[in-house]
């Protein structure tokens, strides 16, 4: 991600102008130009694949919408996760949604994947944080390239899978290498290996 020197925007005019723009997010009023590699895109399409199945085998009324932005209430900020699982049945409560793939509601999310760039702190940190705020109960932060501070991923550092659950308003956190099995608590039948996941990279 690039940070873009310009004039802070309200929300409003973010929405309006960069809504479907899927290369930028606002956070704090400041433009966030997004740049992902094909490796990104490849690890995400593949991480979406394994979690449409999972959906399926358990036959719930989640889906994984192509584009979505979280507004975040009271603040100048709309993230643009990599991946992000919603409930069907809380779309009815969110004031936006019908005429823009816009999410102000944590209750309707149900997973959130971010997937490490150049801008690693933002995953680790600022998103961990409001994420949290909001009550999204799966936060994944997949670190394909292993980038992402040592006091994050450990030392040596190494490509790295934090999967972060909620309890008690703060987010838990496991970190899986190599060929560890990945714990989701929302899909509990998934197997999947960090390997696997990193390997789709290549």
């Amino acid at each position: 991600m690039i940070q873009l020197a310009s004039k802070p925007i309200n929300i409003e005019q973010f929405i309006t102008k960069y809504g479907d723009n899927e290369h930028f997010e606002l956070i704090d009023g400041e433009l966030v130009e997004m740049e992902p590699t094909g490796a990104h895109e490849q690890v995400g399409a593949f991480i979406s694949r394994k979690l449409n199945v999972e959906i399926d085998r358990q036959e719930q009324p989640y889906f994984i919408p192509h584009r979505c932005l979280i507004k975040l209430l009271g603040t100048e900020t709309a993230f643009r996760p990599d991946i992000i699982i919603l409930d069907q049945r809380f779309l009815i409560n969110e004031p936006l949604w019908q005429n823009e793939p816009v999410i102000t509601q944590g209750e309707t999310i149900k997973f959130i994947a971010e997937i490490v760039s150049t801008n690693w702190q933002n995953d680790y940190a600022r998103k961990l944080e409001d994420y949290a705020l909001l009550g999204i109960k799966e936060y994944w932060i997949v670190d394909y390239l292993g980038i992402g501070g040592r006091e994050y991923i450990g030392n040596p550092k190494q490509p790295t899978i934090t999967i972060s659950t909620l309890k008690n308003d703060k987010y838990e956190k496991q970190l899986f290498q190599g060929n560890t099995q990945l714990i989701s608590p929302t899909f509990t039948t998934l197997k999947l290996t960090a390997n696997q996941v990193f390997n789709a990279a290549q």
